[in-house]
């Protein structure tokens, strides 16, 4: 009897081992260990509130991935996305050779324009409402720092206003896309008085009745159609005819929308997702939600970019992603 006290305790104890190993087995088979993800945008202006609202969404959809979005122009975005800082670069241009020669994937994600713009104050804002303002204008004043005055482009007599000329002093893409625009100029070829951002170009024309700026689609036309008060967009004078044909005015968001969707605005631009190649896993998986039935309610729901064409979306989505 005083030998087999010390078996029994020993065939206990390895009782209990082995169920303790058990549990620990069956415990670890059925806890799933959620993987916390994160995609990183930073970029362009234009883009930037439809994209927090795109991250907002698709948090929703997977709560364990974090999107984190920045704004800071597009040249931050193409920066960014280059140097392996963010996943994704928010672009509000067309990309350039150099950045394709570096390997990066450009996903056009949604399209709008860049508008010349000026304060309701200037004195020949009624005459510019009428004849609108040509390529060869804008190219004086921006690339040929002509001095010019309001009455010598209004075609009025008397008067000596002379024009203020504001451009962007920041990298981005409202700047490129108008620089290409007046003759497939680059942003350092633009003069004028360097403004950061798109609201303080806006508030340059505010602030100065003589001054002339340009800005992006989503800042001068707010969501219900109108224009920013205190301002005037300035309708391009396409075929030089000395006036503003019905096809050409802009003066609200309903004939800007239907002129960049028609592809008819002289100044309109596809914004990009820059990739650095092609998106796998759970970056691919936003890549399609923001082309997507909802990625697109949402780019309509917040107004400040407008969604490509559905054929084109689902190509992307089938060919590019």
């Amino acid at each position: 009897m005083k030998r087999a006290l010390p078996v029994a305790l020993l065939f206990l104890a390895a009782v209990s081992i082995l169920m303790m190993v058990a549990c620990g087995q069956k415990k670890g088979t059925t806890e799933k260990k959620v993987e916390k993800k994160t995609i990183t945008l930073s970029g362009a202006f234009a883009i930037y509130p439809t994209a927090v609202q795109w991250a907002e969404a698709f948090q929703k959809l997977h709560p364990e991935v974090k999107v984190e979005v920045s704004a800071g122009g597009a040249g931050k975005g193409a920066a960014d996305c280059i140097a392996g800082l963010v996943d994704i670069g928010m672009v509000s241009r067309e990309p350039d050779k150099a950045e394709l020669d570096k390997g990066i994937l450009a996903v056009p994600i949604c399209h709008d324009g860049v508008f010349t713009i000026i304060s309701e104050k200037n004195p020949a804002a009624p005459e510019i409402a009428v004849k609108g303002m040509t390529r060869a204008t804008l190219f004086a004043l921006y690339k040929e720092q002509k001095k010019m005055t309001w009455e010598e482009i209004a075609g009025k007599q008397g008067g000596k206003t002379p024009v203020s000329v504001y451009t962007r002093s920041d990298a981005c893409g409202a700047a490129a896309t108008f620089a290409k625009f007046l003759g497939k100029l680059k942003q350092e070829d633009l003069t004028g008085i360097g403004i950061n951002s798109d609201p303080q170009m806006i508030n340059a024309v505010l602030n100065d009745p003589n001054g002339i700026s340009y800005t992006n689609f989503s800042y001068i036309f707010s969501k219900d159609g109108s224009v920013v008060t205190g301002a005037k967009v300035v309708s391009i004078d396409a075929n030089e005819n000395g006036k503003v044909d019905p096809e050409e005015l802009v003066e609200s968001r309903a004939n800007a929308m239907k002129f960049i969707e028609a592809g008819t605005y002289p100044i309109g631009r596809t914004n990009f997702f820059f990739l650095r190649g092609k998106p796998t896993g759970i970056l691919k998986e936003f890549m399609q939600f923001c082309l997507g039935a909802e990625g697109t309610k949402i780019l309509n729901d917040v107004g400040t970019s407008l969604p490509l064409p559905q054929e084109k979306r689902d190509q992307i989505v089938k060919e590019v992603i």
